[in-house]
């Protein structure tokens, strides 16, 4: 299993990366993000690796990788499809500096999903809005 992680360009929050890729299913379904580049580790992407998205200078979410398949461009030229599923997964926040592209993540280094960070340190405790703001400043 691998991962990628990618810069969520344009959306200044994960509630417009949602409200986008909703549009996205909506309009041209299966969910896909298109990218330049082929990654030529496919298998071993879609063997239950995510795309970690990188929102506002932090990694928030994740979205599992079901498929990575040949399209194109409207221009007709090669592309790849990244398959998405469309659910994002809050993971615990990470810093990031901007660079382009796509790239591999070894699970060992993939942030931990909030779900599982929040039960492992009973942080289930807290009120939800109060756990929202904290990852909103990147400190859960």
């Amino acid at each position: 299993m691998l991962h990628l992680i990618k810069l969520s360009v344009g959306p200044k929050d994960v509630g417009q990366l949602r409200a986008i890729q909703e549009r996205r299913l909506a309009e041209d379904p299966p969910l896909r993000h298109r990218t330049r580049m082929a990654p030529k580790r496919a298998a071993e992407l879609v063997a239950g690796g995510s795309i970690y998205w990188v929102v506002a200078g932090f990694v928030q979410v994740r979205q599992r990788l079901l498929e990575v398949r040949e399209e194109n461009w409207e221009d007709g030229s090669a592309c790849a499809g990244l398959v998405l599923d469309p659910v994002l997964v809050p993971v615990a926040a990470r810093p990031m500096k901007p660079f382009q592209g796509w790239r591999y993540l070894a699970p060992e280094t993939a942030p931990p999903d909030l779900a599982d960070m929040a039960q492992a340190e009973g942080e289930g405790e807290l009120p939800e809005a109060l756990r929202a703001e904290l990852r909103s400043l990147g400190l859960l």
